[in-house]
């Protein structure tokens, strides 16, 4: 059995690790194998990390979460899981860190790229620790640099390769190949140019994040306030119809495949459907890295509306930014929920997806932000009846990508073929943020951790994922403080960092 991963293809691109000791093994390869010794419990987990001098990066505060679950955790199961989830961001995905430089790239796992989405999802977990742990929150503080330097550069794009600095080289990506991108792109800086306007939310929530937990308003350089204009370019950009008043075509970005390619040729020269203004920020790409069908992503748009406001509660905080910035982030934010409610709700439950003219698509997608994951974003209560009946429906054969097997059931989507087949755990993390009904809860807590194919015990898609392993020991501790009860042998909640 393997540690929690989640159900994707692996990519066909050239893999390559972060530079290890020698005689520390590649975690590609590793990750392929049970290691150490197995867990106490009925489904005898492996232990999955790597030797500490093998890890890429170690902390202490780090080790003192585990040692705490671990002592409280009643299930041995989910112990051994949250022994390996917790820590699989530091311990595998630091490829190349210097805090003098203050620059550091951190991958996502089985591919050699940094996307900006994944990156503000491996370390969300981590945010109540870096008040008091000084060499985890300055590592935190180069991630930020080094995506607002990316970002300033091309900001429709959200992966990344190695910085020069760090003196890896960039990493040739097959579904890049015969891609014609417009803005143009530098393929040695850039790893993949899909505009998904949840990567730059990411961005934007590891740095409110990390203001937050220190109050360190160093991370906000030139570099990020640079950044933070480009951000307000691309949603100025995405916000506008396909047409103008003459029926001339407004473009601001496309992409598509071309001859050769491996990736997909998207009509309309790379636009995609057509949009009419909403007041939503529209999409190329959903965050499974799929073609999107309506520009309108709806829970994308929900995460930009939730960190736009901290977006302007930060740079307040700061002190030395612009207050257009201020003022313009709150009036977004507003536009951006009203347009939600206005265009993105049909008989009382979200959409995935809106093109403003009146079109639909009710699926949803594991990745998130999803329409399962609104209350994680913070965008609605989960006791919201429009939630509700929403997540009623996804979690049902009135979505297209939910399947239920033998062994397990969730949400899918395209990404992984045949999408029905093979859920994504993160869809059954994503919906325990959005209950409280403990039955419920704990019938979706042992259905991730039996995570495989719904006819295949077998049959995994992808040993190492980081994302999704943080997003699994982030929601245990959500747990660990609001229902202690489900996971501990006792009612006393825990907080990290407390």
């Amino acid at each position: 059995m393997q540690l929690l991963t989640a159900l994707l293809p692996i990519l066909p691109v050239v893999l390559a690790g972060p530079r290890l000791p020698e005689g520390c093994p590649d975690y590609v390869e590793y990750s392929q194998t049970p290691q150490g010794n197995p867990s106490a419990g009925p489904l005898a987990l492996p232990y999955m990390r790597p030797d500490p001098q093998c890890r890429t990066f170690n902390s202490s505060s780090v080790e003192k979460v585990i040692t705490d679950m671990k002592a409280r955790l009643k299930d041995p199961d989910i112990a051994r899981l949250f022994e390996n989830t917790f820590p699989n961001t530091l311990d595998t995905t630091v490829s190349y860190y210097n805090d003098t430089e203050n620059i550091a790239f951190i991958i996502t796992g089985d591919i050699n790229a940094q996307w900006l989405r994944d990156t503000a999802n491996q370390f969300a977990h981590y945010s109540k620790l870096l008040k008091n742990d000084t060499e985890l929150s300055t590592l935190v503080k180069a991630i930020i640099n080094n995506e607002a330097r990316y970002i300033k550069q091309f900001p429709y794009c959200g992966a990344f390769q190695p910085p020069p600095e760090s003196g890896l080289p960039p990493t040739y990506n097959e579904w890049a190949y015969n891609v014609t991108v417009n803005p143009p792109v530098d393929n040695t800086t850039v790893f993949e140019c899909k505009y998904e306007i949840d990567s730059l939310c990411g961005f934007l929530k590891l740095s409110r994040s990390y203001f937050s937990a220190t109050g360190d308003k160093s991370f906000a350089n030139d570099n990020w306030y640079e950044a933070i204009g480009q951000i307000f370019r691309v949603m100025d950009e995405q916000s506008q119809p396909t047409f103008d008043e003459n029926w001339n075509y407004i473009s601001y970005y496309n992409w598509t495949g071309t001859t050769g390619a491996l990736s997909p040729r998207i009509f309309n020269s790379g636009n995609g459907e057509p949009k009419a203004y909403t007041g939503m920020v529209g999409t190329h790409h959903r965050p499974s890295d799929d073609k999107g069908i309506y520009a309108y992503l709806v829970p994308a748009n929900a995460m930009l509306s939730v960190e736009l406001l901290h977006l302007a509660d930060t740079i307040e905080g700061v002190g030395n930014g612009s207050s257009t910035f201020v003022s313009g982030a709150r009036k977004w934010s507003s536009q951006i929920k009203k347009a939600i409610y206005d265009y993105g709700v049909l008989d009382g439950s979200f959409s995935f997806e809106v093109d403003g003219f009146g079109s639909h698509n009710r699926q949803d997608d594991a990745n998130v932000p999803s329409l399962l994951s609104l209350p994680y974003l913070g965008f609605l209560d989960r006791n919201d009846w429009r939630y509700k009946k929403t997540k009623d429906r996804l979690l049902s054969r009135g979505n297209g990508y939910f399947a239920k097997g033998k062994n397990f059931f969730g949400v899918g989507g395209p990404h992984a073929s045949p999408g029905t087949q093979n859920p994504w755990p993160m869809s059954l993390i994503s919906s325990i943020y959005g209950t409280s009904d403990d039955s419920e809860i704990m019938t979706y807590l042992y259905t991730i951790a039996n995570s495989q194919n719904i006819y295949n015990t077998t049959k995994y898609t992808r040993p190492w994922f980081a994302w999704a392993n943080s997003y699994w020991a982030e929601m245990i501790l959500d747990l660990a403080e609001r229902k202690p009860y489900l996971i501990f042998n006792s009612s006393e909640p825990y907080i990290v960092g407390q």
